[in-house]
């Protein structure tokens, strides 16, 4: 998605660095109470019965882990775990070719799967309830419906937007995990592990600076805390304390909130060149030289989050925190949280809207 170092997307040089970091088994896995709880349960049950547990879908924002989850799925059941993406499925074939190849009790992760074709995905329906699919042979009216049989297993879909699944598909999902942002205490403890994995010396408020500026999520955490290792060994002594952490983050534009140069000229744009807003997330993206998209997905969930920014009818606004964190007075009449203007009393009218929303 971005090479930003505040982003929760992986890039294809990370993922062999965080393969290395993941955890192997769920009394590894830190953070994720309830769902990794839920999770054992539902193993040591499937375990029990000699059985493939229930297919199991894990929904949340990325980096926060549903990668790792799946492979622990199966280290421990001790099966093989197959990986695959949604998009990277574009007909039934490819995925009747993938389940036939499949053992018994065998894994089949599935990433964003709320993006895979509609053929495949009613493809997937037989196959996840009677672990059966239909291969169709010829074309046309003498085309014939060849019933193969698959072997027992389990399917594991990891999605970023839980919305866009259809009806059919999520109900066919026996457990549903709901990721949620990681405690800053959770990711000094992800930080402590990734320290020793790397052989890194790290203390207790070195950790806390770094976890402090994650974004509530691991990924970045890990990505933060090479960036600052970097800057240890060649900087200083090689130990992260936290004066150490905040001249590094301070060299890569990573604020105390977490925000990224991105985040930080999305939040000017939207503050200085159109005065809080409201303002479309096109025109935003043109004044900040992005990609919509990129805005949308990478930058705006954040800043919600964090309360700088708010989505109108009308468009994005800033609210007074967004002032605030820019060191910025809140002008009169300047329009937040949706329309009610900064120090007037609620009755004026609107303010026309200049830009698409």
């Amino acid at each position: 998605m971005t090479g930003s170092d505040a982003s929760p997307w992986a890039g294809d040089e990370e993922r062999v660095v965080e393969s290395a970091l993941r955890p192997h088994s769920l009394a590894e896995f830190v953070g994720q109470p309830k769902v990794a709880r839920q999770l054992d349960l539902v193993l040591e049950g499937a375990k029990r019965r000699g059985r493939p547990p229930d297919h199991v879908l894990l929904s949340g924002p990325p980096g926060l882990g549903k990668t790792s989850l799946a492979l622990i799925i199966g280290a421990e059941l001790g099966t093989a775990v197959k990986i695959t993406s949604g998009p990277a499925i574009e007909r039934s074939g490819d995925l009747a070719a993938m389940l036939s190849n499949l053992g018994e009790g065998d894994v089949l992760f599935i990433d964003e799967i709320h993006r895979i074709a509609r053929p495949a995905e009613e493809l997937l329906y037989m196959a996840m309830e009677d672990f059966r699919v239909d291969v169709v042979v010829g074309k046309g009216p003498g085309a014939t419906a060849i019933p193969l049989e698959i072997s027992p297993f389990t399917l594991v879909g990891a999605t970023t937007r839980a919305g866009l699944l259809t009806g059919p598909l999520r109900d066919r999902f026996g457990f549903v995990g709901q990721m949620e942002f990681y405690s800053t205490a959770d990711l000094q403890s992800v930080l402590r592990r990734s320290a020793d994995l790397l052989g890194v010396a790290i203390d207790e408020d070195g950790s806390a600076e770094i976890a402090g500026r994650s974004r509530g999520t691991p990924r970045i955490a890990n990505r933060l805390l090479r960036r600052v290792r970097d800057y240890a060994e060649v900087r200083a002594d090689g130990r992260i304390t936290q004066p150490v952490a905040r001249a590094a983050l301070a060299l890569y534009d990573v604020d105390e909130l977490g925000l990224d140069r991105l985040d930080r000229e999305v939040l000017h744009a939207l503050v200085v060149k159109f005065n809080g807003g409201p303002v479309g997330v096109a025109t935003l993206a043109v004044a900040v030289g992005e990609e919509p998209h990129t805005v949308e997905e990478v930058c705006e969930p954040f800043l919600v989050r964090a309360g700088l920014l708010a989505r109108t009818p009308r468009g994005r606004v800033a609210t007074e925190a967004a002032w605030a964190h820019l060191g910025l007075p809140v002008p009169e009449g300047v329009w937040l949280r949706g329309g009610i203007p900064q120090g007037a009393p609620g009755d004026q009218p609107a303010p026309p809207t200049l830009f698409d929303a």
